[in-house]
């Protein structure tokens, strides 16, 4: 290593702090320094002469670093990372399983690591072989290896992939032929079991009671014959005489007794069926209206990529290497981590891998030195100390 004094660095920096000297066999620049401040003062040790201080020259480096090689179908110089690449996991042409319905594999510190889709599989015999193999709607492993249920209580889906044993307190199990999905209801309002599984409430009561305008007969607290409002009427009055004499697709009672819509929104409702005012601050409404009725959804038109600055203006779903999202309002291209749009063509997405060419080192138009072979590892043009270069000579490893 050089010892160099402190007055000839001083001269020496005075001259010029916007080049780096690489030192191959001829000397040359590899880059350039912005806003480059001098190199902190480094005290010597103890005993030593506090006026020198130690630099390092660094070259370019055509060679790998630790994990990352050059595959027999690599396009550049050390682009396969071996840690994370699952074409390439461990070693060259190592590559993991494909990913199934139940099952995803991933590479993982060079091994190929296999995860199950816990909605749909399970690894419950640990052979990676045969995946998942094991469904979670399963008596022996309902929703989890090893969780098995008695037999009064099977293992049923409680909504939303939410797999146990038998229903939740209060509720039963009444599955229903044409819809089994979902078995669990609450007897204390389900007009189909009111009380008990398959306990049908007539709509029209017994006879003997008199329908209310806007009104049925129904299952209230486990007993039929109760009456109950119709879908989209309320009794905001409490009088009973009149039955359910408000409709809640109303400004002033929408989708609830006395929620009033505020100025400029009307009471409407949305594409999953709720009724809400429509719209809140900030959002417009797309859809269809008649009357007072309206059916649609409320969006905010700078960023929904199905509505992106106008009602029904959808951003591509697909891009190469990328994706395309609503920005204020316009569809623009955002690019996978190592990966950039350099041509501008919109046509082809991300097209150049700014992690490993050495024309577009970690962004479009930074070179790498082509001819002392750099290579370009995550998105860095690679150096190396020179003298270590020199002792072990040139040529990629």
């Amino acid at each position: 290593m050089k010892r160099t004094s402190i007055g000839a660095l001083a001269a020496a920096l005075s001259i010029s702090l916007t080049a780096v000297v690489a030192c191959t066999t001829t000397s040359r620049p590899i880059g350039e320094f912005v806003d480059v401040e001098p190199p902190p003062f480094i005290p010597a040790a103890d005993g030593g002469d506090a006026s020198t201080i130690e630099l390092t020259s660094y070259c370019p480096s055509d060679r790998c670093p630790a994990g990352h090689t050059t595959c027999p179908g690599s396009q550049f110089l050390c682009d396969v990372d071996l840690l994370s690449d699952p074409q390439n996991c461990g070693e060259c042409g190592n590559a993991c399983p494909t990913s199934g319905i139940n099952e995803t594999y991933t590479c993982v510190n060079g091994r190929c690591t296999m995860t199950c889709q816990v909605s749909s599989g399970l690894d419950c015999d640990g052979v990676p072989d045969n995946g998942c193999e094991t469904r979670p709607l399963n008596d022996d492993h309902c929703g989890a290896c090893g969780n098995k249920c008695p037999a009064d209580k099977p293992c049923i889906n409680r909504g939303l992939m939410d797999y146990a044993c038998g229903c939740n307190a209060g509720e039963l199990s009444c599955p229903d032929p044409s819809f089994p999905i979902f078995p669990c209801v609450d007897p204390n309002d389900d007009d189909k079991h009111c009380g008990a599984c398959n306990n049908a409430c007539p709509p029209e009561g017994d006879g003997i009671k008199t329908a209310l305008p806007n009104t049925y007969f129904g299952c209230v607290e486990g007993q039929c014959g109760e009456p109950k409002c119709n879908g989209g009427f309320a009794d905001c009055d409490l009088v009973a005489e009149n039955g359910c004499e408000t409709p809640l697709l109303d400004s002033d009672n929408c989708g609830a007794c006395g929620n009033k819509c505020q100025d400029g929104q009307r009471c409407g409702q949305n594409l999953q069926g709720v009724v809400m005012c429509m719209c809140p601050a900030g959002q417009t409404f797309c859809g269809v209206c008649a009357g007072e009725s309206c059916f649609g959804g409320c969006y905010d038109l700078t960023s929904d990529k199905d509505n992106c600055g106008a009602c029904g203006v959808r951003c591509s779903p697909g891009v190469q290497k990328g994706i395309e999202a609503c920005v204020y309002g316009e569809c623009q291209t955002s690019c996978h981590e190592g990966w950039d749009d350099c041509n501008g063509n919109r046509s082809d997405g991300c097209e150049t891998h700014i992690a490993s060419d050495p024309n577009n080192c970690g962004g479009c138009g930074i070179v790498c030195d082509g001819i002392a072979g750099q290579a370009c590892v995550d998105g860095q043009c690679m150096v190396e100390p020179c003298d270590v270069i020199h002792d072990a000579g040139v040529g990629a490893r």
